[in-house]
């Protein structure tokens, strides 16, 4: 299949490497020229046969919305774009609107696997109308982990990004009870082994994941995370998990605190921020702020 994709950092220019392996079509396009394969998005459109399909991959919100109203002027009825970035579900709504009346259909895309996405693929939470999710299952196939799973239609435009951004939400909350055990362990005088106990958790316990599997890389790497400092942003879609768990009065009190502990970092060097920052770093390839 043939394919266009926008955006071409950390997690696109992977996408593109990984389905290029898969046998498909990739022309990429970025404001970098030295990874881009065109000079302009109007040749990447150019260069696609119809009906195109076009990926976004950029920074949500601002950048996400200059592309899509870029491309509305230049794709045909019945192409479609693909936003793969982490937009909020409710901007879906909102440019699945502005392109459908020009005859372009909107697949809304929560993709998760970050820097390791290339040689294990991605976990991917769609939206969007049948016709054209059905059209890009080649490419979904094609960027999921092998086997059964990774990969579902979420439900209609706004599904695949609501559900990515519980996903994410959950992630804050495991990644707080890391960093917390991790804490306390360090804080007792009895355990003087940290890292080593958090590897014996990696089989046999019901707390191993991937994440915990993390945690022991960044230790190996620095025992005890002593060259970070204690800081770690919160990327946005923790607050929307909350605000939207307020509109719907759902309880979320793990999610909800493991947000706030974020907020510790903005005042204090916090020892479980520096757990918190270098799990981002080491699944998503997230800056971390080394001490001075």
């Amino acid at each position: 299949m043939q394919i266009g994709l926008v955006g071409l950092g950390k997690m696109g220019g992977n996408m593109r490497e990984r389905l290029r392996r898969a046998g498909h079509t990739v022309i990429g396009f970025d404001t970098n020229p030295a990874v881009s394969d065109v000079p302009h998005l109007s040749d990447l459109v150019d260069q696609l046969e119809g009906p195109r399909a076009v990926w976004v991959m950029v920074p949500a919100g601002g950048p996400t919305q200059e592309v899509i109203d870029r491309l509305a002027s230049l794709l045909k009825h019945d192409d479609v774009v693909v936003d793969g970035g982490n937009s909020r579900w409710t901007d879906d709504e909102k440019h699945a609107k502005e392109l459908a009346a020009r005859g372009i259909g909107f697949v809304d895309a929560g993709v998760s696997g970050g820097v390791w996405g290339l040689e294990h693929g991605y976990a991917l939470m769609v939206g969007g109308e049948k016709e054209y999710v059905e059209r890009l299952e080649p490419i979904f196939e094609a960027l999921k982990p092998d086997g059964p799973y990774g990969y579902v239609h979420a439900g209609k435009v706004g599904a695949g990004h609501f559900a990515k951004m519980v996903h994410n939400g959950i992630e804050y909350a495991m990644m707080q009870a890391y960093a917390e055990g991790w804490e306390l362990l360090e804080k007792v005088n009895s355990v003087d082994n940290v890292r080593e106990v958090f590897r014996s958790w990696q089989d046999g316990t019901v707390i191993r994941s991937w994440l915990l599997d993390l945690a022991v890389n960044a230790l190996d790497d620095d025992e005890h995370l002593r060259r970070l400092r204690g800081y770690a942003e919160d990327s946005g879609e923790g607050r929307w998990t909350v605000e939207a768990a307020i509109d719907n009065a759902v309880p979320l009190p793990a999610i909800t605190a493991s947000l706030f502990a974020r907020f510790t970092s903005r005042q204090e060097d916090s020892p479980q921020m520096k757990m918190v920052a270098a799990l981002r770093n080491q699944f998503g390839g997230h800056a971390v702020e080394k001490k001075a």
